[in-house]
């Protein structure tokens, strides 16, 4: 099986992994922290932390010429499980349609502090 590594300069990548993964079909997004492309810093208030996370999945979905509606399962981290109702309202904008299946788990430390980190796989139709 031949994979193909995604990256793009709109996302931060702070290690030895990258940003996505396309294997046939699928696209393997790795966990996406709410980091603001223009400064690289981590935002702290969860509205804003949970869109910014999802415009940075966008933006990995966009160098594959897909969209959100591939997406078939997502992994919601968060670091305090009490944010999940401002987080849920939030991801339902994003996902006004056919949402794709998701787990929620609350982490008690996530990467450089931040409140939420999300992972997707897309599938291509």
């Amino acid at each position: 099986m031949k994979k193909k590594v995604i990256n793009t300069s709109a996302v931060h990548v702070a290690g030895p992994y990258s940003a996505a993964i396309e294997a046939r079909d699928f696209i393997f997004i790795s966990g996406q922290l709410p980091i603001d492309p223009s400064t690289g810093e981590i935002i702290k208030d969860i509205k804003q932390a949970t869109k910014q996370v999802l415009i940075n999945i966008q933006s990995i979905l966009k160098k594959t010429d897909l969209d959100l509606s591939n997406i078939v399962k997502t992994t919601i981290f968060l670091k305090d499980i009490k944010d999940f109702p401002v987080v849920n309202e939030i991801y339902a904008g994003f996902f006004p349609k056919d949402p794709p299946a998701r787990s929620t788990i609350e982490a008690s430390v996530l990467p450089r502090g931040a409140l939420i980190e999300i992972e997707a796989i897309a599938v291509r139709e």
